[in-house]
C-alpha cells in the first residue's frame, strides 16, 4: 500500500436516499420556540404579580421566577434528551448534546439560586433563620420531601457531568448515571404545583404546565424505548462476521428484515445494543462504514473502550438493537461542488460511506499514526479509482509521508481548499486542531461540518 493514492477517472456518484429538513433552518426555529417559551414562563410570574415590597418580597419573587424557570428548563433538558428524529436529524447529536450540556448548567444554577433566594425570602418575611426555614419547608410544605431528594440528585448529576469528574468515568457508567436525571425532574414536578404561586388556583397555568411535562414524557417513552423495541422486532438484525480491519480495529456485518425502511443516510450513525454477555445493558453510537443497503449493515469500530473491544469478540447469530439512524453530518449540508474529507483514526468510518456517495468533486484526507493503522485503505482506493476522486494517506511514521495538520499543510495536499465543504471526523485532539488550520486556509466557518460523539 503506497502512502499517497491519487487517482483522476470520471466521477461517478450516488444522490442521498432522501432530503433531511434544512440543517440551517431547524436549529434556528428550535431555539427561537425554546426562548419563546421562557418568555411566557416570566410571563406567567410578571402577571400574577402585582406588586414587590421589601427586601423579603424582591427575594421571594426572585425565587419564584426562578424557579418557573428552573423547571422549564428541566422539560427542555428532558425534551434534548429524547432523541426526537427531526432534530437528532437536522441538527446533529454534537450539537444537541453542546445544548444539552449548556443547558444542564443554567438549569442546576436556576435550581440553586431559587432554592437559596426563596428561602431567605420566607426565612426575611417570617423573621427566622435560614436553616430553620429550611427545615420547615422540607418538613411541613407539600411534596417538599420529594423535592429534595430530587433537588439533591439532580444537583448530584450535574457534579458527575462535571468535566474533571467525566473523564474517570466510562461512557457506559456516565450514560446510566445520566438517568437519574429522570427521577430528579419526576420527584420535582409535583412541589411547583402544590406550592408554586403561580399555579395554586390558577387552573389553566397547571393544566399548560402538565401538557408540557406529559408532552416531552410522551417523546421521552416513544422515542427512547417503545421505538427501539418495536424496530427490534421489525427489523430482527444479527451479526453475520466479525472482520479485523487494522490493529485493533474490526468490522462488524449485520443482517436483518426490511432493513431499507431503516432510512438511514451514509454519514449517519445508530445506537447499538448487542445482546451478548456483558454487553446487552449498554447501547453505544458507532456510524455506518458502507452506505446503507436492503441486504446488510456495517460498522467498523476501533477498540478504546470495553464495549468497544468486545466487539472483536461477538460471535454470529448475536442479536442486535439498533436506535437510529441519528446525526445530520450528511449530504444535506454540503453546500459547495469540491468537498474535502479530513479523518482520522475511527473517524474514516462515517467518511468512507460519503466518499462512496457525496456528489461532485471529493478529495479523502485520511491522518493516521502508522501505515498499519490506516483501516479500510484498499475500500478507499477502489472508491477513489471508481469515481475518479483523490485520496492521501498521510500518517506520522515513518516522517516522509508525514505532513502537518496546519493551514499550510492543508493547502499543500488540497490547494484549492478554500472554495470546499470540509467534512471533519476525528479524534477530539484532531478536530480541536483541524478547525483553527482549516480556518486559516480560508474556509468559511459555516462549511465546516464536524460530529463528534465524545460524551
Amino acid at each position: 500500500m503506497a502512502t499517497t493514492s491519487t487517482h483522476s477517472r470520471h466521477a461517478r456518484t450516488r444522490s442521498p436516499q432522501r432530503a433531511l429538513p434544512s440543517p440551517h433552518t431547524v436549529p434556528v426555529v428550535a431555539q427561537v420556540l425554546v426562548y419563546a417559551g421562557a418568555a411566557a414562563v416570566v410571563a406567567l410570574w410578571w402577571i400574577d404579580t402585582t406588586s414587590v415590597v421589601g427586601l423579603a418580597g424582591w427575594l421571594t419573587n426572585a425565587g419564584r421566577v426562578t424557579g418557573l424557570l428552573a423547571g422549564y428548563a428541566c422539560a427542555v433538558l428532558l425534551a434534548l434528551m429524547s432523541r426526537f428524529p427531526l432534530l437528532e436529524r437536522a441538527v446533529g447529536s454534537d450539537r444537541l448534546a453542546r445544548w444539552h450540556a449548556l443547558g444542564g448548567r443554567y438549569t442546576i444554577s436556576l435550581t440553586l439560586t431559587h432554592t437559596l433566594l426563596i428561602t431567605l425570602g420566607y426565612a426575611a418575611s417570617a423573621h427566622a433563620g435560614f436553616v430553620s426555614q429550611t427545615t420547615t419547608f422540607v418538613l411541613t410544605y407539600p411534596d417538599m420531601l420529594k423535592a429534595t431528594a430530587g433537588f439533591l440528585l439532580l444537583v448530584a448529576t450535574g457534579i458527575i457531568s462535571a468535566r474533571a469528574a467525566r473523564r474517570r468515568l466510562s461512557y457506559e457508567t456516565w450514560h446510566y448515571l445520566h438517568f437519574a436525571t429522570y427521577l430528579a425532574i419526576f420527584l420535582a414536578f409535583f412541589h411547583q404545583l402544590s406550592n408554586g404561586a403561580d399555579f395554586v388556583a390558577h387552573r389553566p397555568a397547571q393544566l399548560a404546565w402538565y401538557a408540557l411535562y406529559i408532552g416531552v414524557a410522551a417523546l421521552l417513552v416513544w422515542n427512547r424505548f417503545l421505538t427501539p423495541v418495536r424496530r427490534a422486532l421489525r427489523h430482527r438484525l444479527t451479526v453475520t462476521e466479525v472482520r479485523p480491519e487494522a490493529p485493533g480495529v474490526v468490522s462488524v456485518f449485520m443482517c436483518g428484515r426490511h432493513l431499507d425502511e431503516l432510512g438511514a443516510e451514509p454519514g449517519q450513525f445508530f445506537r447499538w445494543r448487542f445482546l451478548a454477555p456483558r454487553m446487552w445493558w449498554t447501547a453505544n453510537p458507532y456510524s455506518l462504514s458502507t452506505p446503507p443497503n436492503p441486504d446488510y449493515l456495517r460498522i467498523t469500530v476501533k477498540a478504546v473502550g470495553g464495549h468497544s473491544k468486545a466487539l472483536a469478540r461477538l460471535r454470529p447469530g448475536t442479536r442486535v438493537w439498533a436506535e437510529g439512524p441519528y446525526g445530520a453530518f450528511t449530504a444535506a449540508r454540503r453546500t459547495a461542488r469540491k468537498v474535502l474529507l479530513l479523518g482520522g483514526g475511527a473517524g474514516i468510518t462515517p467518511l468512507r460511506a460519503l466518499f462512496e456517495t457525496l456528489p461532485g468533486q471529493v478529495t479523502l484526507v485520511y491522518r493516521a499514526r502508522r501505515p498499519e493503522d490506516l483501516a479500510l485503505w484498499q475500500e478507499l482506493d477502489a472508491i477513489a479509482a471508481d469515481r475518479g476522486a483523490t485520496v492521501h494517506y498521510v500518517v506520522d511514521e515513518p516522517a516522509q509521508y508525514s505532513s502537518p495538520l496546519t493551514a499550510g499543510g492543508l493547502a499543500t495536499l488540497v490547494p484549492d481548499i478554500a472554495e470546499r465543504d470540509v467534512y471533519l471526523c476525528g479524534p477530539p485532539g484532531m478536530t480541536a486542531a483541524a478547525i483553527p488550520a482549516l480556518r486559516g486556509a480560508g474556509v468559511p466557518r459555516r462549511r465546516i461540518h464536524h460530529e463528534s460523539f465524545a460524551f
